[in-house]
């Protein structure tokens, strides 16, 4: 399985970003997605997760309201819509695959893990 995440830059605040992550393989569809990033100097931290139909999400008090986690299982993406955008929100974006049962809120759920795209929220 590998994870391919894109999509980030340089913003300014209050600004837009979406994020995508494309998986590869056949069996996308049946496994919960999340999005976690890790700032500089700081441990990786939950953003948002996924369920495999799409039917529940969920997200950490610091982005619920701002961002929206989505998927197309037609086309093995995920997607992370990024708006009302904060300094804070500035970090490296990972996006990962669910491999272990547990909590979507923790990392140690998750098995696979893209390489990461840096989203920087400045003026």
């Amino acid at each position: 399985v590998q994870l391919q995440a894109s999509g980030g830059g340089l913003v300014q605040p209050g600004g837009s970003l979406r994020l995508s992550c494309a998986a590869s393989g056949r069996t996308f569809s049946i496994y919960d997605m999340g999005w976690f990033r890790q700032a500089p100097g700081k441990e990786r931290e939950f953003v948002a997760a996924i369920t495999w139909s799409g039917g529940s999400t969920y997200y950490s008090d610091s982005v619920k309201g701002r961002f929206t986690i989505s998927r197309d299982n037609a086309k093995n993406t995920v997607y992370l819509q990024m708006n009302s955008l904060k300094p804070e929100d500035t970090a490296v974006y990972y996006c990962a695959r669910q491999s272990y049962s547990g909590s979507l809120y923790y990392i140690t759920t998750y098995g696979y893990w893209g390489q990461g795209t840096l989203v920087t929220v400045s003026s």
